[in-house]
């Protein structure tokens, strides 16, 4: 399955590349090891590497090292803004068990 962003989503990363010095080539999500739950996010603009897995959305590049695929497969990513603050937030249909906070996961 892809990986899938909201317009939400795609709207808040061209505000974030705009801000970076360089134009950014694509926004990589990957999964690493850590949190309460075992599993947490991360997000940083990146160059494309051959391995990586490619989604675009309205020119928006989103990019996912093989490894990480294998627990984002299917994820929505969308972007939530509210009086306690405004985060990226990953819809994963492959967790199942996640932290309070929801910043760390199991599968």
């Amino acid at each position: 399955m892809p990986l899938e962003m909201t317009d939400r989503a795609v709207n808040a990363i061209r505000r974030f590349a705009q801000k970076e010095k360089n134009a950014p080539e694509a926004f990589r999500i990957s999964v690493e090891g850590g949190g309460c739950s075992g599993m947490s996010y991360k997000v940083l603009f990146d160059k494309v590497q051959p391995q990586d897995h490619v989604f675009e959305k309205d020119g928006v590049k989103l990019v996912c090292d093989l490894k990480s695929y294998l627990f984002l497969n299917g994820t929505v990513l969308d972007w939530k803004e509210n009086l306690m603050g405004a985060a990226f937030v990953f819809n994963n249909p492959n967790v199942t068990k996640s932290c309070s906070c929801g910043t760390s996961f199991s599968v």
